[in-house]
């Protein structure tokens, strides 16, 4: 195979791939050097200056594919083999892009992973210069074409938001109240809920914190945008907050710091308007209440009001734009990047055309990739943001000793992802090929159209959790290892990377992303996903709403010690 030299491309170039990598349908020629390369030949290369092949099923050793014969050792499904030689110290390229340096001399045919590669992941001083450059006035952003507007079916709120789901909230201000959280909603048990079916359910958002913290620290903030941003989300017909009454994130502190106003009587709730920034919400403090057995009861009778009252709602027909996608991947492998991840973009590519807004987070998988967002963004205060999130991860995991490459997981390199670089320039690819509208700050709230990326760790529940305090009404996450996760309030709609993936987790799994190894193009599939997803925000269960999980998935994510 001839390919680009690996010395070529010692410094990233975001203009590679112009869509970024795994955003264009895999090379799909009959012959590429004397290699039949396609699914169902066993090997995909990915982009034309790769020197690495994906097997798309387990390949042999000693099994020849064309001119290229299997050697060493066998190559699970979803890894690398070698196109070409590759000397020690050259760059292994895929997507287009370095993912690393071979760490010895690797031999045609042979297994590219842990054993012959590591990371190499250098940020080009002169990072300014790649602003933008993704886009010209010859070749501008690609926008989807939009042919009729969308429309779903949500629950419109007083203050202008929509939902996708209608649920009453229970949150702890501290860990203190998080058992009696508990306890008051196990005294609503199914045939109790039912007399309410135009509420979704009792979402319970309990944590570990709340106390022995800095006041108004930068530990507390984070927790209070988070309750404040679970409190008024649009999926959430009506919130009741507890807490024990000695902590330091009062309802004061909520007050003053995130206009999260209490209120004794949940019928006094006032009505919001879309200019307000306050939220309302019923407050009940276990000290003030006589205790533990006080709260629950007291609380019950709360709930069963905020019930009466959340049900008072229901859907109507709503433009496609009051969506907000939270995109999320966990228990990656090494299909990820060319199926799931890319599909995913192509449905946030469609959402952002539409009016809606798309949001990436993460930021510890992002490193590697950095350099496409940083070309893609809108102008170079948003990517100074963005490096400067990267940076600040950087220095915060070298305090404690540790590296971002190691980052990926025992499932991530089983999957066959070997560096952070491979991780995060599979995972960028959610991201789609439009531009970079801002960077936020952790559970910060998400504006009404664009594409953005939300400062959070890599760890699936905290970054849903900030994405969902921000705003977002729905969750495509993506799986390759397979992902049992659910995320009350929000629906989850979880894509399977893989087709045996697909069906060993059925139960867990909605969508089939190994479609595209099957034959259909990526857009017939992004098109017909997208009317699925609109199904979905109207009502239509996920798996993991079917499976009752999310009830314990809350997990804040927040920055400083514990005093």
């Amino acid at each position: 195979m001839t390919g680009t030299d690996p010395q070529s491309a010692s410094t990233p170039n975001p203009n590679a791939d112009a869509e970024g990598p795994g955003a264009a349908s895999p090379t799909m020629n009959d012959s590429d050097g004397g290699v039949p390369n396609g699914t169902d030949r066993g090997v995909v290369r990915l982009h034309d200056g790769d020197n690495v092949w994906m097997a798309a099923r387990a390949l042999v050793a000693g099994e020849t594919i064309g001119n290229l014969r299997i050697a060493g050792s066998a190559v699970p499904a979803g890894h690398k083999v070698a196109a070409q030689a590759i000397p020690a110290g050259e760059l292994v390229i895929k997507f287009g892009q370095p993912i690393g340096k071979a760490s010895c001399d690797i031999g045609v045919g042979e297994h590219v992973h842990s054993h012959n590669l590591v990371d190499a992941h250098q940020v080009d001083s002169d990072w300014r210069s790649l602003v933008g450059t993704a886009f010209s006035k010859s070749a501008p952003a690609k926008k989807p074409t939009v042919p009729a507007e969308k429309t779903w079916q949500g629950f419109v709120r007083p203050d202008g938001q929509v939902g996708t789901r209608n649920y009453v909230q229970i949150l702890a201000r501290v860990n203190c109240s998080a058992t009696v959280c508990h306890h008051v909603a196990a005294r609503f048990p199914p045939e109790r809920l039912a007399e309410f079916p135009n509420v979704d359910g009792i979402a319970i958002g309990t944590h570990t914190t709340g106390c022995a913290l800095r006041y108004a620290g930068q530990k507390q903030q984070m927790l209070g945008r988070v309750l404040k941003g679970y409190a008024g989300h649009a999926n959430v017909g009506s919130c009741l907050t507890i807490g024990l009454g000695c902590e330091q994130t009062t309802p004061e502190y909520l007050s003053e710091h995130h206009q999260l106003v209490a209120i004794s009587d949940p019928r006094s709730l006032p009505v919001t308007s879309p200019e307000s920034e306050s939220v309302s919400t019923t407050m009940l403090t276990m000290q003030a209440e006589g205790g533990t057995r006080a709260t629950i009861d007291r609380a019950e009778k709360h709930l069963e009001t905020m019930l009466e009252i959340a049900n008072q709602n229901s859907r109507t027909t709503v433009p496609a734009r009051h969506l907000r996608l939270a995109l999320e991947c966990g228990g990656s492998d090494g299909h990820s990047g060319w199926t799931a991840n890319p599909l995913v973009g192509a449905l946030a590519d469609r959402m952002v055309a539409h009016g809606g807004a798309a949001v990436l987070s993460e930021t510890t998988e992002l490193i590697g990739a950095e350099h496409l967002l940083v070309a893609r963004s809108r102008d170079e205060s948003v990517a100074q943001r963005l490096m400067d999130k990267v940076d600040w991860w950087k220095q915060h995991v070298a305090m404690y000793g540790g590296e971002i490459d190691n980052n990926p997981s025992i499932g991530n390199k089983a999957g066959g992802l070997t560096t952070i670089t491979e991780k995060s320039l599979g995972a960028v690819s959610k991201s789609g090929t439009g531009i970079l509208d801002g960077v936020l700050d952790y559970a910060d709230t998400v504006p009404k159209q664009g594409l953005y990326v939300m400062d959070s760790p890599g760890f699936d529940p905290s970054s849903v959790t900030g994405k969902v305090a921000g705003g977002c009404n729905l969750v495509l996450f993506t799986t390759g290892r397979g992902s049992c996760f659910g995320g009350k309030p929000v629906p989850v709609i979880k894509i399977a990377s893989h087709s045996t993936l697909f069906h060993a987790m059925r139960d867990d799994m909605d969508w089939n992303a190994g479609q595209l190894l099957e034959g259909i193009s990526m857009d017939e599939l992004a098109d017909q996903l997208f009317e699925e997803l609109l199904l979905f925000a109207s009502g239509t269960q996920t798996a993991s709403e079917r499976l009752g999980l999310g009830d314990h998935e809350f997990v804040p994510w927040t920055v400083g010690p514990v005093l």
